[in-house]
């Protein structure tokens, strides 16, 4: 089975040592490898050994739900008496991008699943937000892939420069790159990024130009596309499902629907990373319990002051420090909810049992 699936190319789409042995560990006979490349609802596509096929969504059962990804790797068997083949395990996952579903239910959301980079795309006409930059990229170095920032739509702003700097400043240390896909300019350092089974994710608000850009990577039109309104320069939701393309010269990309909010779903890592400079000086303050008002020796009202922290990062700061909080609180409830949940079914059965050695007796 290894030879086969090698010979299908299944190494073009990510198929690496890593995996190899995973599966080795824990396939049985009649299972094969696939990665999962669309979403359609109730189904997926998945590139597998013999060609692209489709499988069901797997059935949520009590409250546990294997929850599948586009980019995530499966192993797939055929039941008796059933023509699909059918998910039987997740292989363990390299990278993970999530966020808090929306609506008031307290679920994470897998976006995209075994991304090797995220390209955090913002067009440099109305979409260029510093405040929202800080979220995605919160959640990029928490998913463990290596963000890049994506500028579009060069040709549509008068200074490029300028905004290239206020983002730099916003991510030290993350490549940023400023393209027009109707010019090309900073196409051939796009370019850079895709080679033989390496996954792309792009992210970002809708109309900021992902459809465009993987047509162009692509050199075909192959996903809509809808031009910017006149009115107020913003683009319009275009993509309606996950997909991951495989690019002619190598390399995949994982498109995503445009997201109108991303609400983090864990950020340790990420605000570590992202605010590190801000906690630092959290912590740098006199005393242990300092709230950050008027408390003497608080460095952080300090830095304020001086300049050295600008006040809408500060602000941005508590505002995620507070959404982190009621999420916690969130997900805490949940859990108790389940415990009980749980408590009552396992009593519920505890009787059955009882009931059935009675009649036994």
């Amino acid at each position: 089975m290894k030879d086969d699936f090698k010979a299908m190319s299944l190494i073009d789409y990510g198929w690496d040592d890593r995996l190899a042995r995973e599966w080795s560990e824990r396939s049985t006979t009649g299972m094969f490898p696939a990665r999962i490349i669309a979403d359609y609802g109730q189904m997926f596509r998945v590139a597998a050994p013999s060609g692209e096929l489709l499988v069901n969504r797997p059935v949520a059962q009590f409250d546990h739900e294997l929850q599948v990804a586009v980019g995530d790797w499966v192993a797939l068997e055929h039941a008796a008496g059933v023509a699909s083949a059918r998910i039987s395990f997740i292989l363990t996952r390299k990278t993970k991008f999530s966020r808090a579903a929306a609506g008031n239910e307290v679920k994470e959301q897998i976006v995209a699943a075994n991304a090797d980079m995220v390209f955090l795309m913002q067009s440099l006409n109305r979409d260029f937000n510093m405040r929202r930059l800080e979220r995605y990229l919160i959640a990029a170095w928490e998913s463990g892939a290596e963000p890049v920032v994506v500028l579009t739509k060069t040709d549509c702003c008068d200074d490029v420069p300028g905004k290239m700097a206020a983002v730099c400043a916003t991510a030290p240390g993350v490549a940023v790159h400023a393209i027009s896909c109707v010019t090309g300019e900073g196409m051939a350092g796009i370019r850079q990024y895709f080679r033989r089974g390496v996954t792309v994710a792009l992210l970002g608000s809708s109309g900021v130009g992902k459809s465009t850009l993987v047509n162009t990577l692509l050199g075909k039109d192959y996903l809509k596309t809808r031009e910017i309104r006149e009115d107020d320069s913003r683009g319009r939701h275009t993509t309606s499902r996950r997909e991951l393309l495989l690019l002619p010269e190598g390399g995949l990309i994982l498109d995503t629907p445009g997201m109108r909010e991303l609400s983090l779903w864990e950020a340790d890592t990420g605000m570590e990373i992202v605010f590190g400079d801000v906690e630092e000086l959290v912590w740098s303050c006199r005393f242990p319990n300092c709230t950050h008002g008027h408390e003497p020796g608080c460095a952080v009202q300090e830095a304020l002051r001086s300049g050295k922290l600008e006040q809408k990062r500060w602000q941005s700061w508590l505002k995620l420090q507070k959404e982190l909080a009621r999420l916690e609180a969130k997900k805490e409830g949940k859990l108790r909810l389940q415990e009980k949940q749980w408590g009552r079914r396992f009593a519920k059965l505890q009787k059955e049992i009882i009931k059935v050695k009675h009649k036994k007796s």
